[in-house]
């Protein structure tokens, strides 16, 4: 239960004076749901008011705040002039300006003959000063309101500064003083003030150096939720560990069957792992381990070798994907290869219903299924199997924490494998993984070839059609990747659709089309035809970034380039070089290419190595973009810069161990106060590894 002291905090937006149904929608995208949200949302600048000059003082291209008398309103004469307001004082007068304005509002709040305060951007126009839209229009007696260091929000459309920061000061009025989390000495060492003078000061930032991330406010409350982070994550690993583990010792008849059948040899770093993971399981404590492996690597059949010595001792295993097409490629990589084994592989998504997901469900029940590959739907409460013994998840920034303990629910200590082919530059690993044993797979298997990247101008298109047209002929196969991205959905969902009618002029009904807007049987037939040689041309947005293999796709054209993260940019280049012909990669940009742009590019064409690319995406873009957290499987932080706080990450990791060590189930004073500290950061899910929470 979340404590009562904080229910203030979690309280819907709309119960704040002037959140209605019109302007809460557009703060919920911009900050979250709750009040708290507002407080996490940080001023990005600030505007200093405390300028107050006479009239004929005032400099131009300052803000300034001034007294002033109104004299006289001028309306325009026509629609498309600015209504002007004439006022001043005894040194001289200045125009304020007004476009599309509405009258009775202007005489309401400037009467003619009355003093009014006003604030904002001093011009000089047409040898007369002038304020363009003042930011504050209020009586002399709100001066004092208005004579202050003003915090600059980020923004979203329908969200302006000045309503923004009216709820963020409600928001922190219904912040409560909090119970101290942290250790006496730490806050004496670093001079960090109590959690609620830190978020006051980071709020209304009085210098330049407050909007610092190293400011002591900002930095109190980086680590506050970066021990939240920890905290949450060592419950999860202590509490994964503290149930027994099943020693799972198959006899490798299986395993061998299928290491006979495959078309290679497994790598150095393919056999390191798969001894890695054979020791967690044969030992008596729970499996909790990371794969760790680039677009290619091999992470599939290390998982069904894993999966495999479950079955040897009798048990079942799952390969949960975030997406069916996902979860289909897995089935199609696997299910060959564990036939050679003589084993079944069920498969259970949204798709399969009726009679056909009866079937799965009983057969999973009895155990006549050893291993079955899904997404989502493996979660659902009817879902029952007769001895799960290894849960395989893949991707797993696509799902929770909490839904990973979920399908290890369905057993009874079950062991866990996560695979992610994001490479995640060490230095990040303790946010997202570090309640886990990591293993990285290196190599890559025999037979990929290199890809051969370039970078052009968008001016090039024409151009790049027609060496597509040459490449089909030879027989290749080609993707188009269009960049969707949710704040202009619709323009860019239309661009991939305009693209996609080009292409077919050109190319015919050799072109297909999938986005993330279809639904997945179209989506699925569409990557059919694809992979079959129906279609030679895929147009896409970014569904197929992970698990589509065609290995006759040797062509990526990837527009609009600069907008995608590297680690997206890589994974997406990975669906090619995957056959025997040469691939080539195109970046096409459009000019002109800002500098970070300019280099995240230039790494792309010199490397082909995903870790050293994630760790040069955090040294270019700092991990404030989070190497695009969406496509990361990091976690979203809204305090922390993990560029500017990484000493604090390494901190946070040790401390959190230490109180574990010290008061495993938080019930000192300290101890309740981390509590609280979870749910005030949203970490429930850690507080039932507590025995006594």
């Amino acid at each position: 239960m979340r404590p009562e002291s904080l229910y203030p905090l979690f309280k819907p937006l709309s119960a704040l004076k002037g959140v209605g149904p019109r302007l809460k929608p557009a703060l919920e995208r911009l900050a979250g749901e709750h009040v708290a949200d507002l407080l996490w949302l940080l001023p990005s600048g600030q505007v200093d008011r405390r300028y107050r000059p006479r009239v004929a003082e005032a400099q131009p291209g300052r803000i300034a705040t001034l007294t002033v008398r109104i004299h006289q309103h001028v309306a325009p004469p026509s629609r498309n002039r600015p209504y002007r307001v004439i006022c001043g004082d005894d040194t001289g007068t200045m125009v304020l300006t007004f476009f599309h304005a509405r009258a009775d509002y202007l005489t309401r709040t400037l009467p003619e003959g009355e003093v009014r305060v006003i604030s904002g951007l001093v011009e000089r126009y047409n040898d007369e000063l002038q304020m363009t839209h003042p930011d504050h229009m209020v009586p002399e007696s709100e001066l004092e309101t208005v004579l202050r260091v003003e915090p600059v929000y980020p923004l979203t459309h329908g969200v302006t500064q000045k309503v923004l920061s009216k709820l963020v000061v409600a928001a922190l009025a219904d912040a409560p003083e909090l119970a101290e989390w942290h250790d006496a000495s730490l806050m004496a060492r670093r001079t960090w003030p109590s959690w609620r003078t830190a978020l006051a000061q980071a709020h209304g930032p009085e210098r330049a150096d407050d909007l610092d991330p190293h400011a002591p406010a900002r930095q109190r409350l980086a680590y506050d939720e970066l021990l939240s982070n920890q905290l949450a994550l060592a419950l999860v690993r202590r509490g994964m560990r503290r149930a027994k583990g099943h020693p799972i010792q198959g006899d490798g008849t299986l395993r061998q069957k299928v290491l006979r059948a495959l078309p290679f040899t497994l790598t150095g770093s393919q056999e390191t792992a798969l001894g890695e993971i054979a020791a967690d399981m044969e030992s008596d404590l729970r499996m909790l381990r990371l794969l760790q492996g680039d677009v290619g690597s091999g992470k599939t059949v290390v998982a069904l070798l894993a999966m495999l010595a479950a079955v040897e001792a009798d048990g079942q295993a799952v390969l949960m994907a975030p997406t069916e097409i996902l979860a289909r490629q897995h089935l199609k990589t696997i299910e060959p290869l564990a036939k050679s084994a003589g084993v079944e592989v069920a498969v259970l998504t949204g798709r399969e219903k009726g009679k056909t997901r009866a079937a799965i469900l009983d057969a999973l029940k009895d155990g006549t299924v050893k291993i079955v590959v899904g997404t989502h739907a493996l979660f659902q409460d009817e879902v029952a199997f007769q001895d799960l013994r290894l849960a395989v998840i893949d991707e797993q920034h696509r799902f929770g924490v909490h839904q990973r303990l979920e399908l290890a629910a369905k057993g009874h200590a079950v062991d866990v494998l996560v695979m992610t082919a994001t490479p995640i530059p060490r230095t990040l690993m303790l946010t997202a993984y570090g309640d886990m044993d990591v293993s990285r797979l290196l190599d890559k298997p025999a037979g990929r070839q290199p890809v051969d990247t370039r970078v052009m101008a968008a001016n090039k298109l024409g151009a790049i059609a027609e060496g597509i047209a040459r490449q089909l002929d030879g027989g290749a196969r080609a993707y188009w990747v269009c960049p969707l991205v949710e704040e202009s959905e619709k323009l860019d969902l239309a661009a991939a659709e305009d693209r996609f009618r080009q292409l077919q002029g050109l190319f015919g009904d050799r072109v297909g089309l999938v986005h993330g807007r279809m639904k997945g049987a179209d989506k699925d037939a569409v990557m059919a035809d694809f992979k079959s040689g129906k279609l030679d041309v895929l147009v896409a947005t970014t569904v197929i970034e992970v698990g589509v293999d065609v290995p006759e796709a040797t062509v990526m054209v990837i527009e609009h380039a600069e907008r995608f993260g590297l680690a997206q940019l890589h994974q997406l280049r990975g669906r090619i070089g995957r056959g025997r012909g040469a691939s080539t990669c195109l970046l096409v940009y459009q000019p002109p290419l800002g500098e970070i742009a300019r280099k995240r590019l230039k790494i792309l064409r010199e490397t082909e190595d995903g870790f050293r690319i994630a760790e040069e995406d955090l040294k270019l873009r700092g991990a404030g973009e989070l190497l695009g957290t969406r496509q990361s499987g990091l976690p979203e932080f809204r305090l922390v810069d993990l560029d500017a706080h990484q000493d604090l990450l390494a901190m946070a990791a040790r401390d959190a161990q230490m109180v574990l060590e010290m008061d495993p189930e938080l019930k000192t004073p300290r101890g309740a106060a981390l509590r609280t500290l979870l749910y005030l950061f949203e970490r429930d899910g850690a507080i039932k590894f507590l025995r006594s929470g």
